[in-house]
């Protein structure tokens, strides 16, 4: 087990009630346990109790109301690539699917690259593979992923087809992603975006450059996204 530092106890919790909300455990119009039955059944404090009920307000899983308490919300029907929490936790329950397109091995980074890079970051090289992320075996994202490989055992050897890749990171190292920048634009799908996403051709795609933040200070995420927005809208909350 590797990582610079243990899961946040607010995180936890979060993991928890979304899993539940999913799974239909809670289902919309529910009311979810006070904060203070929330302190009781999972030994935290309330500042942590209402830190995980804020990330769940953040992302549209619940509604918290002055004087009833959180109340689950229905799962939005657009896709909230554009908060932090990766494509997985964005897209609920519905029927996502990752094909991966080129699997993750060990790389040096593009000369120029979409991020300026550290020396470190160069020294260490980074983890490169490709994806392809299908909803209702749509295609939707295609995923360009660069990890920066600094202390990340075997991971190459994981399997990623239909698995979240905040999730592997998570449960298997101990990287927590905290936050990020990123950038948005309209560019020309080339033939290869247009035929791995059912693109028409000479049509524009939209296109995510992601730097993300993880509780390692050295250690962070890139990706270049190209999305389908054909039949999905994406959306973020702010």
């Amino acid at each position: 087990m590797a990582g610079s530092g243990s899961i946040p106890q607010y995180r936890k919790l979060y993991e928890v009630l979304r899993k539940h909300i999913l799974e239909g455990v809670y289902r919309e119009g529910d009311l979810l346990p006070s904060e203070n039955e929330l302190c009781h059944l999972y030994g935290m404090t309330r500042p942590t109790v209402r830190q995980s009920l804020s990330a769940l307000a953040n992302e549209g899983y619940i509604r918290k109301h002055q004087g009833k308490g959180s109340i689950v919300h229905s799962i939005p029907l657009e896709i909230g690539i554009l908060s932090i929490s990766g494509t997985t936790s964005a897209v609920g329950n519905r029927n996502l699917k990752t094909r991966i397109i080129v699997r993750p091995v060990i790389a040096v980074w593009p000369e120029e690259f979409m991020f300026p890079l550290s020396e470190l970051e160069r020294e260490s090289g980074c983890i490169y593979m490709e994806r392809l992320r299908l909803l209702d075996d749509g295609p939707v994202f295609y995923d360009i992923s660069y990890i920066t490989n600094i202390n990340l055992p075997r991971i190459t050897s994981r399997q990623f087809e239909n698995k979240s890749l905040f999730g592997i990171l998570r449960d298997n190292y101990h990287i927590e992603v905290k936050g990020g920048e990123q950038r948005i634009k309209a560019i020309p799908a080339s033939q290869k975006i247009c035929r791995l996403l059912d693109l028409r051709n000479n049509l524009p795609v939209l296109h995510l450059e992601r730097k993300i933040e993880t509780n390692n200070p050295d250690l962070f995420l890139y990706s270049s996204i190209f999305c389908n927005t054909d039949k999905y809208s994406i959306f973020g909350r702010f």
